[in-house]
Order: C-alpha cells, then sequence, then structure tokens
C-alpha cells in the first residue's frame, strides 16, 4: 500500500496545480513538529467543496456547512477542508455557518497554538501564524488568541486542553488556565456527557493522565463532571491518582475514572457511571470490581477463605487486570506479594474455574432426577451446595460429590 504523506502530498500538489494554496493542517503537523510520526493528515484548502469534488474524483461530501469533503486515493482517506471562518457560535459547541478565509484567519480559529499551524508538503516549509512552534519548545498548551472566546465558541477546548497537557507532559498556559477556571461551570450543556467521556478514554491512555486530573480538580472542571466530589482536597486526589502509573496498560478508562471517587458509596458510583453514558460492558466491570473488593475484604477481616467466591471471580477474564488494579494501592515491596498470592489461588483452583466458564457442573441436574430429587427449589438449593462441594473439597467426579452430598440434611427434606 502507498505512503499516506504521498498521497497526501499528490492531493496538495493538484490542488496547487489548479490555482489553489492548500497544505496539512492542525495535528499532522504539530506531530511532525515534534518528531512523532503520524499518518493522520488533514488539508486546508483555498478551495471551495465543489472545486475540491471536481478536482477528485472518489469523494464523500461530509460537512457542506463546514467547507469538509473526505477525498480518497489508493486506500487512504483523507479530510480536505475549506480556508474558513466560523460565524457565531450560539451553542457552545457549533458555529452557525462559515465564511470561506485566508490561511492565517483559519488559523486564528483554531482551538490551540499548537493545533494552528500549517506545512506545505511541496515547499517543505511550515506556516506559523500562531506561535505554536515556540509554545510546543516551552511545552504549553496555549489557547490562540483570547482563550475566553475560544472556549465560549467551543466548551469542550476545556476538556481538549486537558488531553493534549496529558498526552504530551505539556503544562496549561496561565490565561488558558484562568479562563477554564472561570468558564468551567459553562460545560453543561453545551457539551454532552457522552463527549466527556470520550475525552477521558483518550486521556486515560496518556502518561500525565494523573497529572491531567488533579490539574482538573485544581481549576473546578473536574467539580463540574463529578459535583459529588467537590469538596475533596486536592492533597487526597494526588493520593487517589498516584496509584495509576502502577496500573496494566490495558486497564479500561472506567476503573482510572473510579479511583477517584472511592469514597463514595457503590450505588452513588455506579449512577455517576450511568451519568457518563458508559457502556453496559463497563457497568457489570464496575459491578465485578465491587465484589472483588467485598471478598477480599471479607477475607481480611475473617481469616475465612471463600472457595467457591474465589472460583466465581475468577471465571471472569477481567480478574488479572482488576487484581493488578488493586494491588497497586499496596506499598511497593507488597504489590507482587498480593497479586502472586492470588495468581497462585487460581492456579489451584483452576480446574473448576474451566468448568464454570464451560457451564459444565459436575452433579447435574439430569443426575439427581436420576436420584429421585425432582425439578423445584431443593433441587437447585443441592445443585449448589454440590458445586460448593466439589470446590471446596477439590472434588473432579460427580460418585464422589453425591457421597458428601446425601450426608447433607436438604437431601432428605421433603421438596
Amino acid at each position: 500500500m502507498t505512503n499516506p504523506f504521498s498521497q497526501a502530498k499528490a492531493i496538495v500538489a493538484k490542488l496547487v496545480r489548479a490555482g489553489h494554496i492548500a497544505y496539512f493542517a492542525g495535528g499532522w503537523v504539530r506531530d511532525f513538529v515534534m518528531q512523532h510520526p503520524s499518518e493522520d493528515i488533514d488539508i486546508a484548502t483555498s478551495a471551495t467543496t465543489a472545486q475540491i469534488m471536481d478536482l477528485f474524483p472518489h469523494t464523500n461530501l461530509v460537512g457542506i456547512a463546514f467547507g469538509v469533503v473526505l477525498v480518497r486515493m489508493e486506500g487512504h482517506q483523507f479530510e480536505v477542508a475549506s480556508f474558513r471562518k466560523d460565524l457565531n457560535y450560539i451553542d457552545g459547541r457549533h458555529p452557525t455557518g462559515i465564511e470561506l478565509a485566508t490561511p492565517e484567519e483559519d488559523a486564528l480559529r483554531r482551538d490551540f497554538t499548537i493545533n494552528g499551524m500549517f506545512y506545505d508538503p511541496l515547499e517543505e516549509n511550515i506556516h506559523d501564524f500562531v506561535h505554536g512552534r515556540e509554545d510546543i519548545q516551552m511545552g504549553l498548551i496555549r489557547a490562540i488568541g483570547d482563550p475566553h472566546k475560544r472556549f465560549f465558541e467551543d466548551r469542550l477546548r476545556m476538556l481538549r486542553a486537558f488531553r493534549f497537557s496529558a498526552r504530551f507532559s505539556f503544562t496549561i498556559e496561565l490565561e488558558t488556565q484562568e479562563a477554564i477556571r472561570e468558564n468551567a461551570d459553562k460545560l453543561f450543556p453545551a457539551v454532552a456527557m457522552e463527549r466527556v467521556l470520550q475525552e477521558f478514554n483518550k486521556m486515560a491512555a496518556y502518561p500525565r493522565f494523573d497529572q491531567a486530573i488533579v490539574e482538573m480538580h485544581r481549576l473546578n472542571l473536574l467539580d463540574i463532571i463529578f459535583p459529588e466530589i467537590a469538596g475533596i482536597h486536592i492533597k487526597d486526589l494526588r493520593h487517589k491518582v498516584k496509584y495509576f502509573s502502577w496500573y496494566p496498560c490495558d486497564c479500561p478508562p472506567v476503573l482510572y475514572l473510579m479511583e477517584c471517587l472511592t469514597a463514595l458509596p457503590f450505588a452513588i458510583r455506579m449512577e455517576i457511571g450511568k451519568r457518563l453514558k458508559v457502556s453496559n460492558k463497563d457497568c457489570k466491570l464496575l459491578e465485578y470490581m465491587e465484589n472483588l473488593e467485598k471478598t477480599l475484604k471479607q477475607e481480611m477481616e475473617t481469616s475465612v477463605v471463600d472457595l467457591p467466591a474465589w472460583t466465581t471471580l475468577f471465571a471472569s477474564p477481567d480478574w488479572e487486570i482488576c487484581l493488578k488494579i488493586l494491588s497497586a494501592r499496596y506499598a511497593d515491596e507488597e504489590k507482587d506479594e498480593f497479586f502472586e498470592k492470588y495468581a497462585h489461588r487460581f492456579v489451584e483452583l483452576e480446574p473448576h474455574i474451566l468448568r464454570l466458564r464451560n457451564g459444565n457442573r459436575l452433579v447435574t441436574a439430569a443426575i439427581l432426577q436420576e436420584q429421585g430429587i425432582t425439578a423445584g427449589k431443593k433441587m437447585g438449593g443441592l445443585l449448589k451446595e454440590a458445586e460448593r462441594i466439589a470446590i471446596t473439597e477439590n472434588l473432579h467426579d460427580a460418585d464422589s460429590v453425591l457421597a458428601i452430598l446425601k450426608r447433607n440434611p436438604l437431601w432428605n427434606d421433603r421438596p
């Protein structure tokens, strides 16, 4: 397959030959300046959508109101947009329309200086009307122009500031910080909860997510999203997020967020998850984590190991990730010891775990019927007790389990 850079360059060249200005724009240019390889190339041009579609045979018009066309070329797809000025914003997210503009005017309507540069692949030079390269060198996330205006136009930009900060380990510039603080309470209803969750999911993949969470709290944005923890002291929040660096790399993002909310009752945490519109899979994961923590707490308090409960917990594919997350709360010298203890228990219980995963009981309803037990509440109790016996006694055949089960008072009870 051909190189995306070469194909994007060919699109620019064709636009230029037709008499238009055309550059690479936005995130690709930022990553190029930072020497981060990227294949996600957007193109900005002086051509109109109609002119773009006339020049390229394989296109999709995805945003006529905003001058955006998808151009497909040899297996690659590129967003080609007209240089524009945005007209009035009325909903805190989208402009009412656009006007065609110069490259400089287009740069000035973008969000942050690091995203406002253009690259000319034909002349191999950068057009930087907003001093984005300087801010990259200084490690700053700075809103273009008046930060209050940028956040009034699109409230989601406040969250995006923290995402870029987390991704690149950059500091948010002071005026931009103050604008976030002063506009935080305007995040809703302009921004949908689904978009908030998307930003958190992206942030969770970056090395400074922990610092971003703390800074979001310091600038009041986290408190708007999670009013239930608005009063938390910043030191307590720092203590919670310090565990993030120990989380496994494939940790579901929702578990990062819930670590910040551990002081709240589980029912409230679930309400928050549903308010964020997390998936059903994530809701089940939160329930699983709650059951895991309850089982661990009970074991620590009573010194009684509930092997059937652990077998059920280990039957979930999430057990390893969740135990690694819980191990992160322990002192460095105890983390491995904690995890290895339960990993060893998994190995001991593995035959029973595999049976449970496959839905294979040693003692089945058919076997009990052969023994004269009729379907009903009694049979259900005996099936459950048979499984408990198999696990606690580490038995692997039905006859051995039945021999013990028949001594249970439930066996001789009237149905």
